[in-house]
């Protein structure tokens, strides 16, 4: 029953906010969208400290990076909110279908990587991640090229889910869901269509491979490189950020698999080299990567501490 009036309460903010940001000029709603990131940092002190902390751990690595140019955990931490703030109210916009200048006005750059990957005729797998305003690459490019089916865990909200769904659908892009994801996949990209993937879940050491991002142990997916070896679909990584009120979207060249003949060590380079992206990535953008993620969790390290040890 909680969890129901909890549900309903989510929604109806969503709603309220979508419906009072979208009568706002573009550079009104971010400036609202930085300040509702900014109460949320004051106010939820669960998701607030997870990204001080993760950023903290992550603060040797990261200082030890060319380019670095970041701050103290809490100051990024702080504008890691404001940039979360403005993906909201830009989300609201779509929703409300008062987006399609915000899509029009984002700027792709490297786009002949996709054209020439799109060009084998297997289809495309693009690599990206939690960075940037992640849903807005995924409609632009959808609208402005080509429909995209993105690969997707369903919301907890079931309301807040039928909502996202529904703007996906609206700019032409499709859902794959996780539970029987990919059999969706191979079927899409048999059909020499456009597949999704975000690399940087926490996943379970079962399913995943130990690879080292940001200095420390994390469990990553093998589906990237699975994709690339049996469907043949090239792997083309990409990644959105903002500059000011600019939303850019850079695609890189097609990423080689790994051509070693085990298995395990070919899915483990391959993890490696794909994760890299999203370290110098964040070693760029330090803000707009999703810090708030509980990344490390089931890592080596993470149960040494709930152990103890």
């Amino acid at each position: 029953m909680l969890k129901q009036i909890r549900w309903y309460l989510e929604t109806a903010l969503f709603v309220a906010v979508s419906f009072a940001v979208a009568l706002l000029p573009d550079r009104l709603a971010l400036a609202a969208g930085r300040g509702i990131g900014r109460l949320f940092f004051a106010l939820v002190q669960g998701r607030r400290r997870i990204a001080i902390e993760n950023i903290a751990a992550s603060l040797p690595f990261l200082e030890s990076q060319p380019g670095w140019r970041g701050g103290p955990p809490e100051q990024l931490a702080r504008e890691t909110f404001e940039n979360l703030g403005c993906c909201v109210v830009e989300v609201c916009k779509l929703y409300r279908g008062k987006g399609q200048g915000l899509i029009d006005s984002v700027e792709f750059r490297g786009l002949e990587h996709y054209e020439a990957a799109a060009a084998k005729g297997k289809g495309v797998a693009f690599i990206t991640a939690h960075c940037g305003n992640w849903e807005l690459l995924a409609l632009s490019f959808g609208q402005r090229y080509h429909d995209i089916s993105v690969v997707a865990r369903r919301q907890d909200n079931p309301y807040l889910n039928a909502m996202i769904e529904k703007i996906r659908k609206a700019y032409g892009n499709g859902v794959i869901y996780k539970d029987g994801a990919l059999r969706s996949m191979f079927a899409a990209l048999k059909k020499k269509e456009i597949v999704g993937i975000l690399i940087d879940q926490a996943v379970h050491p079962d399913g995943g491979i130990l690879v080292d991002f940001l200095g420390r142990p994390a469990w990553a997916i093998r589906l990237p490189a699975l994709i690339g070896r049996k469907s043949g679909a090239p792997l083309v990584p990409g990644f959105i950020h903002r500059e000011g009120t600019r939303n850019i979207i850079t695609l890189y060249p097609e990423y080689p698999v790994s051509t070693l003949e085990d298995p395990e060590e070919a899915a483990a380079e391959d993890a490696r080299g794909l994760t890299r992206f999203i370290e110098e990535y964040v070693i760029q953008h330090p803000t707009q990567w999703y810090w708030v993620h509980k990344r490390w969790k089931n890592s080596p390290a993470a149960a040494d501490r709930a152990a103890g040890k």
